[in-house]
């Protein structure tokens, strides 16, 4: 599996660079989600802009980082889907589930103000 993990202090932007996310990619992919997880971060974008075509196996291992995310309080985003991704997650009715941001600017700026959020809340605690 070829990508990129670019770590920041509130969240990590991994990008994949693959066209597809099937079932020969989404082993390595939920091993690296579950990696990045173990090691504190709670905040992961994956940035898809690359990929050009997913499969189930593929939606599954976004589910991983999904629930991986939310169990430690943070936030899964996913970002750069094109049309035949976007579609499939639709149809799979997923997009209800997963918080998906067209570019990978604006997923940052939603974790920015998601963890402002959570330290208003701890002090209003």
């Amino acid at each position: 599996m070829k990508f990129t993990v670019d770590k920041h202090e509130k969240y990590i932007l991994l990008k994949l660079n693959e066209s597809k996310l099937n079932s020969l990619i989404t082993p390595q992919l939920k091993s690296e989600l579950i990696l990045i997880n173990t090691e504190g971060q709670r905040n992961i974008i994956l940035d898809l802009s690359q990929v050009k075509f997913a499969d189930s196996s593929g939606l599954s291992s976004l589910l991983v980082g999904h629930r991986l995310c939310k169990n430690a309080t943070g936030s899964f985003i996913l970002t750069g889907l094109n049309d035949a991704v976007s579609r499939l997650v639709t149809i799979s009715q997923l997009e209800t589930v997963l918080t998906i941001v067209p570019t990978t600017e604006e997923a940052i700026d939603l974790i920015f103000m998601e963890e402002i959020e959570k330290e208003l809340k701890k002090e209003a605690r």
